[in-house]
C-alpha cells in the first residue's frame, strides 16, 4: 500500500509531526514546521512519474532513489537522496521521474505551494530555494557527464568518491543501495559493476569489506581516474 499525504485525520493518526524549536529562517526549518513525517518501507514508491508535483520532500532517515522506466523496459536510476537532502522540486506541475525508498525511510513532506508562497514573501527563503534548484541542476549535469564521457572504472570511481563526500567524508562507505541500483544509475550492467569493483580492489584503490561496505584505500588513484 502506497503511503501518500492525504487527509488531516490520516496525518494525525499515522504520522509523526516535527519537533519545535527549529530555525524558521531556513527552508529546512520551514519544512520542519509545516511538514509531516511519513515512513516508507523498502522499495515503496513515494511518488510516481506523471503525478501532480504537489509536495516537496526531505529525507529524515534512510535513502531515496529517483528513477524512470525507459521505453524498452529498462530502469534508469537518475539520483540518490541521502539524509538531509531535499527532492521533488519540479519546473512545472508534474513529476518527471518516480521516487522510491531504497530502504526503510522517513520522509518530511510539505506542500509545495506553502514553500513557494513563503519564498514570495521572504527574500532569504527565495535565495535558498534558488540555491537548492541550482544544486539539483548541477547534480543532473554531473550525472550526464558521468554517463556520456566516462568508462566503467571512471564511473565507479566517481560514484564512490561522490558517496564518500555525501557521507561522513571518511574512507569507509556504507552503501545503502544494491549493486543493481548502482548499475542502473551508472548505465552499466550489474556484472560490469561487480567486475569493476574487483578490478579497483586488485589495483589497491579500494577494499571490499562486504558487498555494501567499501574502503577507499587510495583516493588519489580514484581521483586520477576522473582527471
Amino acid at each position: 500500500m502506497l503511503m501518500r499525504p492525504t487527509t488531516t485525520a490520516t496525518r494525525t493518526s499515522r504520522y509523526q509531526f516535527p519537533r519545535s524549536g527549529v530555525d524558521v529562517n531556513t527552508i529546512a526549518g520551514s519544512m520542519e514546521l509545516m511538514g509531516i513525517r511519513i515512513p516508507y518501507a523498502r522499495n515503496v514508491e513515494i511518488f510516481g512519474e506523471g503525478e501532480p508535483a504537489e509536495y516537496l520532500y526531505k529525507v529524515v532517515s534512510g535513502t531515496v532513489r529517483s528513477c524512470k522506466l525507459l521505453d524498452d523496459g529498462r530502469r534508469q536510476v537518475t539520483g540518490f537522496y541521502m539524509v538531509g537532502e531535499a527532492f521533488g522540486l519540479e519546473p512545472d506541475e508534474e513529476h518527471h521521474f518516480s521516487a522510491e525508498a531504497v530502504n526503510d525511510t522517513v520522509i518530511l513532506v510539505v506542500k509545495r505551494s506553502a514553500i513557494i508562497g513563503l519564498a514570495a514573501r521572504d527574500a532569504d527563503i527565495a535565495r535558498q530555494l534558488w540555491a537548492m534548484t541550482a544544486r539539483e541542476l548541477q547534480r543532473v549535469q554531473n550525472h550526464m557527464l558521468v554517463l556520456g564521457c566516462m568508462g566503467a572504472k571512471q564511473r565507479v570511481a566517481a560514484f564512490l568518491l561522490q558517496m564518500a563526500l555525501r557521507g561522513s567524508g571518511g574512507d569507509e562507505i556504507e552503501l545503502p543501495m544494491s549493486r543493481q541500483d548502482i548499475a542502473d544509475y551508472l548505465g552499466m550492467t550489474v556484472e560490469t559493476v561487480s567486475r569493476t569493483m574487483t578490478q579497483l580492489e586488485n589495483d589497491a584503490a579500494i577494499g571490499l569489506a562486504s558487498s555494501r561496505r567499501i574502503v577507499l584505500r587510495d583516493r588519489t588513484a580514484l581521483t586520477r581516474l576522473n582527471a
